[in-house]
């Protein structure tokens, strides 16, 4: 389950950030390709957080969908599954627009 790593370095990131302040929530993005859980995820994300500074911390995911841009069409294409073709005419000549962001998005540091 690589979802235990990426929350604890999520968890790191955070804490780094955070310099001791209290943290409420984390926004995190996830494109559909980096074949995250999210369900896993939050439940690696209670695991790490219990067993440091961020107890009680929120992770808040926000799931970006695969789309692609179409060469020849010019059409944009949201993708349910892993193939890079417009959907319009079919095309592979594509280039993938979103689907691999991974990143921290913002922090809730609650005052003291």
């Amino acid at each position: 389950m690589h979802e235990l790593s990426i929350a604890e370095a999520i968890a790191n990131k955070v804490r780094e950030r955070a310099a001791g302040r209290p943290v409420g929530a984390v926004a995190i993005q996830v494109g559909h390709f980096r074949q995250i859980v999210p369900d896993a995820l939050e439940f690696c994300w209670t695991m790490v957080t219990d067993a440091t500074g961020l107890e009680g911390c929120r992770l808040e995911i926000e799931q970006i969908p695969a789309t692609v841009g179409c060469q020849d069409c010019d059409a944009v294409s949201t993708l349910d599954v892993p193939i890079l073709m417009c959907l319009s005419c079919e095309s592979t000549n594509v280039t993938l627009l979103t689907g691999q962001e991974f990143m921290v998005v913002s922090l809730e540091i609650l005052e003291v």
